[in-house]
């Protein structure tokens, strides 16, 4: 997807500037350069319709549920998030047999256990 927009974008960009003269010459016939690039996005809107049409559907899907869930978690989810610092000092979520979910933070390693490398690194 990375390679497409490089190539896209400076062709988007040559379109939209155009050739000299070309606001003048609105009636003569598209030039290759247009063609090419109305043949490109075409052909990027035929490969791109599945998915568009699979993404809209599962949006309609889960959108009603997750509205709801939202509505219902957003102010605590936003009251955590408020109070931790660092998400990376915490493991992933545990969910118990009963529907609990546990969050629990990451041991902590005592600067007595690290190894000291004194500013160095063996190899």
């Amino acid at each position: 997807m990375e390679d497409m927009k490089q190539i896209a974008l400076p062709l988007l960009f040559a379109a939209l500037i155009g050739a000299p003269g070309h606001a003048q010459d609105q009636e003569q016939d598209p030039s290759l350069m247009e063609q090419g690039l109305e043949l490109f996005f075409e052909g990027l809107r035929d490969e791109m319709s599945p998915a568009l049409d699979d993404l809209r559907l599962l949006a309609e899907e889960f959108g009603p549920a997750m509205q709801g869930f939202l509505q219902e978690m957003g102010p605590a989810l936003a009251d955590i998030a408020s109070q931790v610092e660092d998400w990376s000092t915490y493991e992933m979520p545990e969910i118990l047999p009963n529907g609990d979910i546990i969050i629990r933070k990451k041991p902590v390693q005592d600067e007595s256990e690290q190894p000291e490398s004194g500013g160095q690194t063996d190899i």
